[in-house]
């Protein structure tokens, strides 16, 4: 949030700021691949220390004065970053698989649902702090502020994480980065549609249009999108009870099918709003609403079902080739978003994302109907 609205501030155009995350969603890629193989070498404690480390890193290389962040400069800040952050979520959502028993798969749901959920509440938090932080301290002021929180969150790590979780005496080898699994590859290859469907039009076009389009400044945007990402990550955390979940017939192929049928109406139902001409701050406040319901739901379906398809032997493993898929959705969509937005705006950014979600259901559509305990 803060380099979105802090470099198109400063006259970068839509497919500048967007080429400033090109460097993080491609790491994205890089480290799901081999961050999996380095969890299953050294253990998941390791590699979350370590994306924490590089977190501290990145923020870091930004708080040289604004006339020397060039945005090479920042593309490899921002590498850095991608690469702390794709360790950091690999390793707790693989760690969550360890402690349940094959054949809780209904306690596994909601665990996962809770900690994907709580994950991205406090993303919404981080983008609300991401706004006032930059209209109260400045571009520099609030990196700096972020890394000395995230030094104390490194010093916590130390004291409370004892052991290594998720090491073993299985030592894959490089061979083995790519999932031989069919259920894996296939879920792999819907969460790069789902994700690349919402970043389409999410990650540069929305905050640039909320800015410009509808005048919000800083704390607008920025609180706009914080409460949109808390109500996400709070159904995110209700998905058990919204799938009506029991105990003996957790989420399975056609689970996540509906549901990405449900979702692919609704970008094109907010691109029709937009395009008869009514009131836009309704369309978009209404449309995100309803589209974060249902995307919340989605993802919550997805990373269940990655954590029961991966192997207890090489959870890692599977988990980083999936969330892998998940990078390259996110880099395709982030790229499309800053070009489509720029030369044709916020409509055909939501008409292409139809497009991605369409293709997710076709794909979901061969997502096994009942898990194999």
């Amino acid at each position: 949030m803060l380099v979105v609205l802090y470099f198109h501030q400063l006259g970068y155009s839509p497919l500048e700021v967007a080429m400033l995350f090109l460097l993080y969603e491609f790491f994205g890629i890089v480290t799901n691949l081999f961050g999996g193989l380095l969890a299953a070498r050294w253990g998941l404690t390791s590699t979350l220390r370590m994306g924490l480390v590089l977190q501290i890193i990145a923020l870091s290389m930004l708080l040289l004065p604004e006339s020397l962040l060039s945005v090479a400069y920042v593309m490899v800040a921002q590498a850095v970053s991608g690469i702390a952050k794709d360790l950091n979520k690999m390793s707790a959502k693989s760690a969550i698989k360890l402690p349940v028993p094959e054949d809780a798969q209904g306690q596994l749901y909601r665990l996962v649902a809770f900690l994907t959920g709580s994950k991205n509440t406090l993303k919404g938090l981080g983008f609300f702090g991401g706004g006032a932080l930059l209209s109260l301290w400045g571009f520099q002021g609030a990196v700096g502020a972020m890394a000395i929180a995230l030094f104390l969150v490194l010093l916590l790590s130390l004291v409370f994480l004892r052991g290594e979780l998720g090491s073993s005496s299985f030592k894959p080898k490089f061979s083995q980065l790519f999932s031989k699994s069919p259920e894996v590859n296939k879920l792999s290859a819907a969460r790069l549609f789902l994700f690349g469907a919402r970043d389409i039009w999410f990650v540069v076009a929305l905050p640039v249009y909320l800015q410009t389009a509808l005048a919000g400044n800083y704390v607008q945007v920025g609180s706009f999108l914080a409460a949109w990402i808390i109500a996400y990550g709070v159904v995110q955390t209700l998905a058990p009870a919204i799938t009506g979940l029991r105990s003996d017939h957790p989420p399975d192929g056609r689970t996540a099918l509906n549901w990405a049928m449900l979702l692919s109406l609704l970008p094109a139902l907010i691109a029709y709003g937009l395009y008869k001409g009514y009131d836009p701050s309704f369309i978009i406040v209404a449309g995100l609403m309803v589209f974060g319901v249902a995307f919340a739901i989605n993802s919550s379906i997805h990373s269940y079902l990655i954590v029961s398809y991966a192997t207890e032997q090489g959870v890692s493993l599977d988990v980083g080739f999936y969330y892998m898929a998940n990078a390259a959705g996110r880099l395709i969509g982030t790229i499309l978003s800053g070009i489509i937005f720029q030369y044709y705006g916020l409509e055909a950014c939501l008409l292409v994302s139809t497009t991605f979600l369409i293709l997710a259901c076709v794909i979901s559509a061969g997502l096994p109907r009942r898990l194999q305990e």
